[in-house]
């Protein structure tokens, strides 16, 4: 990894989560709409993607708003299985060579480096959650 992709990894990392799933949300409408312009893509794959890629930002904010650890895991525990998705039909525009690679890189690689995040969260949230769980009962 060059210095300037070590920059460009920092930086990706300053960004909080919801914004961060917000923009990538952001970035498959603007991919969509492009598909959606251009003949021989199927109506079918435009909406699953921009189902699953801006669903991800939208559980991620739900679960900022959660009232309870419990709901916090809930809603976030989504958020993966939708970023796993996108990456899916993300895979399927490019083996498909229904757009150029470079187009779904950039797009591929955030989808899979957000569930990574999320996927590490969800676990976190939980041990902390069986950690909160086991002092509780210590104290009863």
């Amino acid at each position: 990894m060059g210095e300037s992709d070590a920059i460009a990894q920092a930086s990706k990392r300053l960004v909080s989560l919801p914004d961060r799933t917000f923009q990538f949300g952001v970035r498959i409408v603007r991919f969509c709409r492009w598909m959606n312009q251009n003949a021989g893509f199927s109506r079918r794959l435009i909406e699953q993607l921009l189902a699953s890629g801006t669903s991800i930002g939208a559980n991620v904010e739900e679960g900022q708003a959660a009232q309870t650890r419990k709901d916090f895991i809930t809603k976030y525990s989504i958020a993966p299985k939708e970023a796993r998705e996108s990456c899916y039909w993300l895979r399927l525009v490019r083996d498909a060579e229904l757009a150029s690679v470079k187009q779904l890189e950039s797009l591929l690689q955030e989808a899979q480096e957000i569930t990574r995040i999320l996927a590490k969260s969800v676990m976190t949230a939980r041990e902390r959650l069986k950690e909160a769980q086991k002092t509780a009962e210590k104290h009863a």
